[in-house]
């Protein structure tokens, strides 16, 4: 046991935010770096429901959680976006 409530060593809740995040984007590299800059953004700025999450649900869950919250904002902004540009994520 390491006794930190979210290890800057293990990563796992990051890589299940990006994949969400990741899901059904476009093709292409500018969509996969708009969907870590758009995770990172909602990761750090932490918007309701994901500061709750941080703040509320502890241990690894609460860990997992705010990021797969995070990852849900990024996607959700992702696909607005390539809808409003009218870009198939499935082209």
């Amino acid at each position: 046991r390491i006794h930190v409530e979210d290890p800057s060593v293990v990563v796992w809740d990051e890589f299940i935010g990006m994949w969400i995040a990741l899901t059904a984007v476009p093709a292409g590299w500018l969509w996969v770096v708009a969907a870590f800059l758009a995770f990172r953004l909602f990761d750090i700025w932490k918007p309701w429901p994901v500061s709750w999450a941080d703040d509320h649900v502890a241990g690894g869950l609460g860990a997992m959680l705010d990021d797969a919250l995070a990852g849900a904002y990024a996607w959700l902004a992702l696909q607005a976006a390539a809808w409003a540009l009218d870009v198939s994520p499935f082209a």
